[in-house]
């Protein structure tokens, strides 16, 4: 039988492609859903409460004035919405668990993660390390910034949202990395993050990696929130992603590396953003995410 490793998921759904560059991730917690993601998370006999959607403007009626941060307003708007959304979850009990959409929505989960955790850390599983600012940024694009506004740097109008309050980036690690601005690297280095390459994952393996990540992450942690960039994964099964990018993981990979987190009894939030349904085939990025928070949720093969 398989383990349970929290009794009460909330899910929220954030269709949110204003922070991207390119469009369509908006439909994202939408074929998550279709996907049969609720089935999947009661058929392993845990509550699950779906409490809809925020919703985001639409990209045609919000303006963007900002070259270096693009459609700043709405997306702080929205950020808002999930911090709320986010916290309520933690306040009853409830293991949140976000759908995107881009992943600018994560400086909302972010935001609640530190008003709600006295030492919160991260695992950041994704191709990209999304800690550019509205200095270094070579697209303005929101989404590149997330994981940078959660440690405190980058705009003030994101920043705000922390209520200065933020994840100190010695409790921060990033898990399959292969694409980094140069700028980004420059400020990762200076903040101490640790960044696990996927030429790290194939030097030592997914356990090797996973394990060094949560040594580092999750020592003193009163909460580590991972969040799961589906381009993470190699585009010949997960063709569905915005900014995908080769030699990433495989299918066992990503399922032995959320089997782990589960057996850590250490993951206290989830989200699982930028499927893309305009670019899928035949839906399958979102159903292997399902599988993929099932696996994160305690499944097992056997």
């Amino acid at each position: 039988m398989d383990e349970v490793v929290h009794e009460a998921v909330r899910i929220l759904g954030v269709p949110i492609d204003l922070g991207a560059g390119r469009r369509g991730v908006d439909m994202g917690p939408s074929a998550i859903r279709y996907a049969r993601l609720a089935q999947a998370i009661l058929k392993l006999h845990v509550t699950c409460e779906d409490v809809g959607n925020i919703h985001p403007p639409l990209h045609e009626t919000s303006r963007s004035l900002d070259p270096k941060l693009h459609f700043l307003e709405p997306i702080v708007e929205v950020c808002q919405q999930v911090k709320h959304t986010v916290h309520k979850a933690f306040d009853q009990g409830c293991f949140p668990l976000v759908l995107g959409g881009d992943h600018s929505l994560s400086i909302g989960t972010l935001a609640a993660l530190c008003a709600c955790k006295q030492r919160p850390s991260v695992l950041w599983i994704d191709a990209h390390g999304d800690f550019n600012t509205h200095t270094s940024t070579p697209s303005g694009n929101i989404h590149g910034m997330s994981l940078a506004v959660g440690t405190g740097r980058g705009a003030p109008a994101l920043k705000a949202l922390f209520e200065g309050h933020f994840v100190d980036p010695k409790r921060v690690a990033i898990v399959g990395v292969r694409q980094l601005d140069s700028g980004e690297k420059t400020l990762l280095r200076e903040a101490g993050v640790a960044v696990f390459t996927m030429a790290d994952v194939d030097r030592g393996g997914v356990q090797s990696v996973v394990q060094q990540a949560l040594d580092k992450v999750a020592g003193d942690t009163d909460g580590v929130h991972v969040s799961f960039d589906m381009d993470v994964l190699n585009p010949d099964i997960a063709p569905g992603v915005g900014t995908p990018v080769e030699g990433g993981l495989s299918y066992r990979e990503a399922h032995f590396l959320m089997e782990l987190l589960a057996e850590s009894k250490r993951v206290c939030s989830l989200e699982v953003v930028e499927v893309n349904p305009i670019l899928d085939e035949h839906n399958r990025t979102a159903k292997l995410a399902v599988e993929l928070i099932a696996s994160a949720l305690g499944e097992h093969i056997f």
